[in-house]
């Protein structure tokens, strides 16, 4: 009987791969064309800002605020788009497959409801997991490296998300809530329109988490770790609740 499934579980994988295909390619796409241009800022932006601001350097407004608004736009991109695309990750799919009862099929193919769920959010949770830290220590990277050529402010919430470990959080917590949402509406229209809510809030709501900690807490690490910590929590208990509802629809 164990030898007869074994042969079943690359292809339980390859099946995973497929569903999760179009997420994947867009979230491969976001992760390179965001990884290039921090490359970009880091070895020509900010060389020639710095360039152009020596004395008797050439230098125009617009091309001494490029850099900046470069920064300016990937810090927001990468605050919100790895969380809509786990959002997506989460309960379309996860709702697709219930709607579609493809779920139950599996669960009478000798996959249980846990190791289903199980494999569905490993299998989103790595890539994204993987990107989101990459991009992060990019961000973080070139952010430290050029700070002399930028504006911005570590409190700002384009510095402050993708600079640290939050951004894997964030996109991890966004993932939960959005097999949460795929496990308790079994709709995939809705589940994703509940999801990407629940992680746009938790998003802009991040600020109101963390502002309080400045009294008890100084520093860009004793905030950020705080704050990461707050997410996980709510990834935690959001993860919890989605094992618990499945259990519900299974019995």
């Amino acid at each position: 009987m164990t030898a007869a499934l074994a042969p079943a579980r690359p292809a339980t994988r390859r099946t995973l791969l497929r569903l999760h295909r179009p997420a994947l390619l867009v979230w491969t796409a976001f992760v390179l064309l965001a990884a290039g241009e921090l490359l970009w800022v880091h070895f020509s932006a900010a060389p020639r800002d710095r360039a152009c601001a020596r004395p008797g350097g050439w230098c125009t407004y617009t091309v001494f605020t490029e850099t900046n608004n470069v920064m300016n736009l990937l810090g927001t991109a990468l605050s919100y788009i790895p969380c809509a695309v786990a959002a997506w990750a989460g309960a379309a799919l996860i709702g697709r497959e219930l709607e579609s009862g493809t779920a139950h099929l599996a669960w009478t193919q000798a996959v249980t409801p846990v190791r289903w769920l199980t494999a569905k959010l490993t299998t989103a949770a790595l890539p994204l997991l993987a990107g989101a830290a990459v991009l992060a220590l990019a961000y973080g990277t070139v952010w430290t490296a050029d700070q002399d050529v930028l504006v911005t402010h570590w409190t700002w919430d384009r510095v402050f998300v993708p600079r640290g470990p939050l951004l894997p959080a964030l996109t991890l917590c966004a993932l939960a809530l959005g097999a949460l949402a795929g496990l308790a509406l079994r709709r995939t229209l809705p589940a994703l329109a509940c999801a990407c809510a629940a992680a746009l809030a938790l998003r802009t709501g991040l600020r109101e988490l963390w502002q309080p900690l400045r009294g008890p807490l100084t520093g860009f690490w004793p905030l950020h770790l705080a704050a990461t910590g707050m997410v996980l929590t709510v990834t935690a208990a959001a993860t919890a609740a989605a094992y618990a509802v499945l259990r519900r629809r299974a019995a």
